[in-house]
């Protein structure tokens, strides 16, 4: 059954939670990392893995930020690692209600989660933290 839910999850963010214009896209023309620039979208996406045993890991940046952008290749490094790994990109200028809605409080604020829920949090560009915990939880 959670094949079946997985499937159907891909197939509705294919659907809904991509757009070909570009409003949800792979950062930076990267596959791996899916940067969400509507709040409904970002919900029907997480709406659809919530119920898998896929690890998330959710980087909330904003454009003006430093450390945000020194991470950016390692992130999209451990997005082609880890390829059982789905990653999100959260702009937290443009989405401020999924950035409260996670408690975000620091940028770059990496958020770890499982069955919809958070397991594991990092706080800082801390790349090799963000590897050790992607590690200890993709399984």
């Amino acid at each position: 059954m959670g094949a079946v839910l997985s499937y159907m999850g891909s197939i509705l963010s294919y659907l809904f939670g991509a757009s070909p214009a570009g409003e949800d896209s792979a950062v930076d023309g990267q596959p791996g990392v899916t940067a969400f620039h509507s709040s409904a979208r970002w919900q029907l996406h997480f709406n659809s893995i919530k119920n898998t045993t896929q690890l998330m890991v959710i980087d909330f940046a904003a454009s003006w930020c430093g450390p945000c952008k020194a991470m950016e290749p390692a992130v999209h490094a451990m997005a082609a690692k880890f390829t059982d790994v789905e990653f999100a990109k959260i702009d937290v200028d443009e989405l401020p209600d999924v950035a409260q809605e996670f408690g975000v409080q620091a940028m770059p604020t990496f958020v770890l989660v499982k069955k919809g829920n958070e397991v594991d949090r990092i706080v800082g560009a801390q790349k090799e933290e963000l590897q050790r915990k992607i590690e200890k939880h993709r399984r």
